[in-house]
């Protein structure tokens, strides 16, 4: 039986730079039933339609899809069931003010494994309009550009 790793992924949001601005991340801990974690283990899950509010002081991760575990009984967990999210007092006081202003949500970026307890790691972002999509798009081409160029030059 081999140990889980630090910080090993389970998953990762690859949308939330792309479609938000995140200006800062919180590690948050997650309220798991004990077939979610065997179905974790098997390394599936998804985060792209989920996202994490606040409610009545509370931080909840919403519509995460973790599969049903294979193996388990009629005693199953929903795979997009609401999930609570393990947070400080003052982290979700952040969160919530975070929140209130307009165009502003938390994203779910990444679900790891942190000494054998599973971890979210939540991006408190700014949604993108179109526009800051393409001109993020064309400076990452640009960059791509010059690294050839620089590295052609240096073959030469």
């Amino acid at each position: 039986m081999s140990k889980q790793k630090s910080a090993d992924a389970i998953v990762t949001n690859r949308r939330a730079r792309f479609d938000y601005d995140i200006e800062e991340t919180i590690e948050a801990g997650l309220v798991l039933a004990g077939t979610e974690v065997k179905s974790l283990r098997g390394g599936k899950a998804s985060l792209a339609e989920a996202f994490a509010t606040v409610r009545n002081g509370e931080a909840w991760l919403v519509q995460a899809h973790i599969p049903e575990y294979e193996f388990g009984n009629r005693a199953n967990h929903d795979p997009t069931r609401m999930r609570k999210l393990l947070l400080r007092r003052d982290e979700i006081g952040r969160c919530e003010r975070f929140t209130q202003e307009q165009g502003r949500t938390l994203v779910p970026m990444k679900l790891y494994w942190k000494d054998g307890n599973v971890k979210l790691l939540v991006g408190l972002g700014t949604g993108k309009a179109h526009h800051d999509k393409r001109a993020d798009l064309a400076a990452k081409d640009a960059k791509r550009e010059i690294e050839r160029a620089l590295k052609a030059r240096q073959r030469a």
